[in-house]
Parts: structure tokens; sequence; C-alpha cells
């Protein structure tokens, strides 16, 4: 048993991440998200679910809530005393007609808000805030078109899948969660417990299912509460979270007709919550890693078998109500006690996790390092942080530029990771690359030569900040405006240990800056695609693919390192060399073969504007 454990461990530190991995993505999330705040005060944005927590789980989307920063919800009329309420919407929480865990949101106070202003009803001489409404508008005002799911809109933002709750936030505790504090002995400690109190909690727009007013009511998420509860864990009570993810999606899941999945990631989240403040996953460890999986996995039978599935906070809400019971509830029990039955075999079942007990079952004997320097040597931990921290910004105008390097120079004042460090220096060098065409794009016909000069030299001064910066493929910023301002160069690209996306040769990587600071191996040794707001000109030449991006709701657009590097050359050398312009041209095309993946059509698009240059209609 201890051996099948530290294999299961060792795997789901290779399919959910080692601890460096899992606080690497957590801090350079949480650093994007100060940025924003700094940036962005009207509206405030906190990703939460599984990406906060530190997954990276192949198929699942990027949950996020919005909320308005001059909104608050107040407890009891007492609290209103803390606001101006000259700049400041006032929300009563009254829970006097609602189920545990729900509310009705009463307006106090008149709110700008389209959305709120049109989701207003009137019940008993009061005005509240429809959530039905509330949501369907909100959804209607995003894009791409959005649709509603549960408290959320979701959709897809530059390929990528999204869940947004538009919601409210409160500044207090809520009574009705007060037990949750009086059972805090073991777990968590006492300052992981004040830290979660005084944060406060949200509002989201869904009802109870069987309330007095479902179409107006209100549910408390504990969403901030929830990621500072999974970020307290250790990591293998964090990799044990993630094993019933897995046993969830891919056996309990795959048993189940579509419209039939009745237990959900937020099920067995609690259940972890719960196990571990029970006592029951005190000191788990990878040499009893499976241990922890068979406690949780107990009590969702028994919560089934039972029919109730407490929520952590509120416990006298049941997140089973109107979905586990009856016969469903009898099918789903049958389901998960004929597992129960199989024992830890079960988890033979899953496609991703079979091949680590099999190698035991196989091999008894077998010698299992649990080391995690050795799981994840240097290039792959190297790899997910340089592709975790290439995210933008929407910069498109000369003062958001501005108070984004302001907020950045606020935060490099004040303690940091490195993980956050090197994730501050990246979104600069971002920064520097937006600013500079936006500042270009700014030029009119009007301005002198000498004031034209004046402004090229500082652009092209802050282009080179940004190669200084960041990656190595932040030079074609550099060429890109060299070309767009008539001045044309070369850039080579070609030192055998560029890491390129998830593309290295890890022993001449490790040869060349292994060992070294995360700012000199970006500056020496990484590489990634070119990425351009769609709305910012760069080179004519790419205007219509930007537009093209624009209308199908991307609002970057992605080019890879080479089609931008052979591109270039061709568009440089044809006012230079015919003969190395058609060489650029061939390369281009011989490298969509060699290097096609996500972004593969752009490769035939670009080089479909090559031969368009060229004459071949």
């Amino acid at each position: 048993m201890q051996h099948m454990s530290e294999s299961m461990f060792v795997g789901m530190c290779e399919l959910v991440g080692t601890s460096k991995q899992v606080a690497m993505r957590r801090e350079t999330v949480d650093i994007y998200e100060m940025i924003h705040i700094l940036v962005n005060n009207g509206v405030i944005k906190m990703t939460s679910g599984s990406y906060k927590e530190g997954f990276r789980l192949k198929g699942a989307d990027c949950d996020i809530m919005f909320w308005p920063n001059n909104h608050r919800v107040i407890i009891d009329m007492s609290q209103s005393e803390y606001y101006n309420k000259a700049n400041t919407t006032l929300i009563l929480s009254d829970i006097s007609e609602s189920p545990p865990g729900f509310t009705l949101l009463q307006l106090l106070t008149p709110s700008r808000v389209r959305e709120v202003q049109s989701a207003c009803v009137i019940m008993n001489d009061k005005v509240f805030i429809s959530s039905s409404t509330f949501i369907q508008i909100a959804c209607s005002a995003r894009v791409p078109f959005f649709t509603v799911h549960g408290p959320c809109g979701s959709g897809s933002i530059n390929g990528e899948e999204y869940d947004h709750a538009d919601c409210f936030v409160c500044d207090f505790w809520p009574p009705s969660a007060s037990s949750w504090i009086d059972r805090c002995h073991s777990w968590p400690g006492p300052e992981v417990v004040d830290d979660i109190v005084r944060s406060g909690c949200h509002f989201v727009a869904i009802g109870h299912p069987l309330g007095p007013h479902e179409h107006e009511e209100w549910r408390i998420s504990f969403s901030r509460a929830e990621y500072k509860l999974v970020y307290s864990m250790n990591h293998s009570q964090f990799l044990t979270y993630g094993l019933l993810k897995l046993f969830l999606k891919e056996i309990i899941n795959q048993q189940t007709k579509e419209n039939n999945k009745l237990l959900c990631s937020y099920h067995i989240k609690t259940s972890v919550f719960w196990a571990l403040q029970q006592n029951t996953l005190p000191h788990l460890c990878p040499q009893n890693f499976l241990a922890g999986f068979w406690v949780c996995f107990k009590l969702l039978l028994k919560w089934v078998y039972e029919g109730t599935c407490p929520n952590f906070f509120i416990p006298q809400n049941n997140m089973f109500v109107s979905k586990v019971h009856g016969s469903a509830q009898n099918r789903l029990f049958i389901q998960l006690h004929e597992l129960y039955k199989k024992g830890l075999a079960c988890l033979l079942q899953s496609s991703s996790i079979r091949t680590y007990i099999i190698d035991v079952l196989y091999n008894p004997r077998l010698t299992i390092c649990t080391d995690e320097k050795l799981i994840a040597p240097e290039s792959t931990t190297d790899t997910e942080m340089f592709n975790s921290i290439d995210k933008r910004f929407g910069i498109r105008c000369h003062h958001v530029c501005i108070k984004c390097l302001v907020a950045v120079q606020h935060l490099i004042a004040s303690p940091l990771t490195e993980y956050q460090n090197i994730k501050l220096q990246k979104v600069t060098a971002n920064m520097f690359q937006q600013m500079a065409f936006i500042l270009k794009n700014m030029q009119t016909n009007t301005s002198g030569n000498k004031e034209i000069y004046v402004a090229d030299k500082k652009i092209c001064y802050i282009l080179k900040l940004a190669a200084k910066f960041g990656f190595v493929s932040d030079l074609l910023y550099i060429a890109m405006f060299y070309y767009k301002t008539l001045r044309y160069t070369k850039v080579k690209l070609a030192q055998p240990y560029l890491m390129y996306k998830r593309r290295v040769d890890r022993e001449r990587y490790t040869e060349a800056v292994g060992g070294q600071s995360w700012s000199t191996k970006m500056r020496q040794a990484v590489a990634n695609d070119i990425i351009l707001d769609t709305i910012i000109c760069y080179i004519s030449e790419l205007i219509p693919e930007q537009q093209s991006a624009l209308q199908i709701g991307y609002n970057v657009l992605s080019i890879p390192i080479l089609a931008m590097l052979h591109f270039l050359e061709f568009l440089c050398y044809r006012h230079i060399d015919a003969t190395l312009s058609l060489a650029a041209l061939d390369e281009l095309q011989h490298s969509q073969g060699r290097y096609v993946n996500r972004g593969g059509p752009i490769y035939w698009e670009i080089l479909g504007i090559c031969q368009q240059i060229t004459g071949n209609l």
C-alpha cells in the first residue's frame, strides 16, 4: 500500500504539478490580479475555482468573478455608517424569507450600473435586485455572446472557455456562517480563519430552486474563502483533492449519461474540506496518500446514501436538494457502492492514473522516488513558468499604459516572491511593446520630421527595453517597428537550446542556462509566439488578419515565432534583394509543415499574403 501511495503521489505530481509548480501558478495569477485592481478599480476582477487554486487540468474552463467596486452589500443597517453614501451604492442582504445560504438583495441607494437598474423589482414596497434578470442582462452585454449557465455567463474568449460571474461583494462575514468559525479547532489555523473572516463574501446571481423567490434570490458565495483554504493545504492534501477530481471526471461521470451527472467538482471540494476539518486527513504524505482519497470517497458515499451534502460554511444548506433524490439518488448510490466494493482497484478505470497503479502491481519491489526535484526537473518547471507569465493586459490607449506602469512600479516596492518578480518583469516588457506601437499610431500627418524623429527614437528605446526585460523573441517587435518605419533589418533566432513554448532540447538548455536566474534564462533562451492586439496597428500587411480575428471575438492575434520571423525576412528583403526574399518565402512554406500547432491556420494566411505581394494571386 505504501508503494502504491508513493507511485500515485508521483503520478499526481506529473498530472497536476509539484508543489513548486502549483505555487508558481497561484502567485503569478495573484500578481496579475493585483495589477488589474490597481488599473481598473471601477470593476474588480478575481479568478476563482480550479484555475485560481492551481490546477491546469485539460478541458477545464476558467472561472472569473466581476463586481462593481462602488457597490457594497451590508448585513444590517448599522454597517452603512462605514461607507460614503455619496459614492457607494448600498445593498441590504435580507435572509428572512430565503432558504439557508441564499438571500434577497434590497437596493438601498440608487445605482448607475445598467444591469442593476434594469433588474430592479418591487416587493412589499421595497426595491430588490432580481438575480435572473441581472444575469440575463450581464450575459447579453458580453462579447462574444455568452450564455447563462447557473450564476455565470459561459463563453469563449481568444479560443479559451470562460465562466464569468457578475456579482456583488460584502466586506462582512455573514452571521449564517458564524458556526464555521467555531468549528475551526484544528484546520484551518487561526491566521487563515481571521484572514477569511476579514475578506467577507460575495453574492452570485442564482436562487434556490425550491425557494419562495427563486428568480429574485442570490446565493452567498465563499469563493475567496475557498481558495484561501485550498492554499492552506499541504501538497499531499491538495493532490488528494486533484485525484478526487480525476476520479469524478474519468470514472464516475464516464459511467453516467450526459444529462444525469449529479455530482460536480464543488461536492468533491466540500468533501475534502470536511475531511480536513474533522481531522481525518491531518498527516497526509506520499506514504499514506491513497488513505486520504479513500476517506473522502467514503464521505461522499455516505452523503449520497443520506441525500445530504452540507455546505462547508452553512451546513443547513443541503447542496443535494432538488438534485440528488429519489430514483436518481438510488442509481448514483448503487454506482458509487459498486466502485467502493472494488476497493482502490476502482482507480484502474481511470485512463490518466491506472499506469501508476499497474507499475507497482507488476513491480512490487520497485523503488519510488518522491523527491519533487526529480519528478519535475529544472527545464520542466521553467517550461511551465515561461508559458504562464506571457499574459497581456488589454491596453489600447496611452493613458492606460501609464496606469499599468504606475501599478507595476507600486508593486515592485512591495514584498514579492521570485515567481511574482519574474511575472512583473515580463508584464512590463509586454506593456512597453504595446505602448510603443500605440505611440507610433498616435503620430499624424501634420507631425514635423523632427518631431517624428524624436518620437521614433523614444519608441525604439522603449522596444529595446522590452527586449532587455523579455524573451529572445521580443526582438521581433523591434524588427516590426523598423520595417514599419522603412528600416530593414535581420534577426536570427538560432540557439540550439532555445525554449519555444513547450519544445526544448532539455540537455542543451540545462547545459546553457541551468542554475541561472529566471531573468537570465528568459532573456537568453526563451521564445514565444508574437502576440498582437487586434486593434493596434503593428504593420499594415497584418491588418486584415487582425480585423478577421476581431470579428470572431479574439482580442489578440497569436503568430507562431517562425511564421513571423520568415514573414519579416520576406518583407524586408523584397526591398533589398529579390533572391533572398524568395528564399525567405520558401523557408516560410517549409516551416509550416514542421511546426503546425494550435496556431497552424495563420501560417497559410501569412503565406497567402506573401504570395499575393509577389503577384501570385
